[in-house]
Formats: structure tokens, sequence, C-alpha cells
């Protein structure tokens, strides 16, 4: 499975991958920035993409709405991972088309599972 990380902190970027890797089905890329996803996305066209949601420039929302609307992503799962995990906040995100939210900080070990849950959760509310 093809999962890009976008975040615009590179620490948490290289967690990340690390932390995602420890599944041999992921493949991991990552992009610093909304903008760079939206370039880099529809051309890897990854299976999921996970959004930092504060980020300079496009936010994390911002990006979602702009994937969606090109057709190489426009179906792709997104999970934002994020701070701002308050009830409402996560309502927001799910209204825009999210498929979940981890927050931050997330534990390392169990990064994949969680997106493997979240994924799943997703697939059979299809």
């Amino acid at each position: 499975m093809k999962v890009l990380y976008v975040d615009d902190e590179e620490d948490i970027r290289e967690i990340a991958k690390m932390s995602l890797e420890l599944n041999p089905d992921f493949s991991v890329e990552i992009c610093s920035s909304g903008n760079d996803a939206l370039q880099f996305a529809p051309q890897w066209r990854p299976d999921l993409i996970l959004l930092d949601v504060m980020m300079p420039g496009i936010d994390g929302p911002e990006t979602l709405v702009r994937l969606s609307k090109i057709p190489e992503t426009a179906k792709t799962p997104i999970i934002f991972i994020t701070a701002r995990t308050q009830r409402q906040e996560v309502e927001q995100f799910m209204s825009i088309g999210a498929i979940g939210v981890i927050g931050k900080p997330f534990e390392p070990m169990s990064l994949a599972g969680q997106v493997e849950a979240l994924l799943k959760n997703a697939t059979a509310r299809d």
C-alpha cells in the first residue's frame, strides 16, 4: 500500500515514515507541505494520504479539499494527524471528507495499526 505522509515538521515526518514502515505492506513517501502534496500525489497515486492539519501556506483541510478535486486523488482516503482532536474539530475534519483523525503526539509503535484500523472501518462503511 502506497502511503503519503504530509507534515511541515521534518522530525515528525521521519518518525512517522519509520513508524509506518514497521508494516511491511506500507511503502511510504513524504511531503513537507500541502503544495508539495498537490504536486506529488497525482503523479505517485498513493492508496492513502496522512495529512497534518496545521501547516504554513496551504493547511491540511485546504489540501484535502484541493486533492478531492484532482481526478487522480479524488477518491484517495485521507487521515488527519493533528493535536486538534476536540470533538467538534474531529467532526469538522470528517465532514470535509477525512476517514479519520489520529492525535498528536502519536505513539510510533502503534501508528501503523491505528492507520490500518481507520482504513478497515472506512472500508466497512462503504
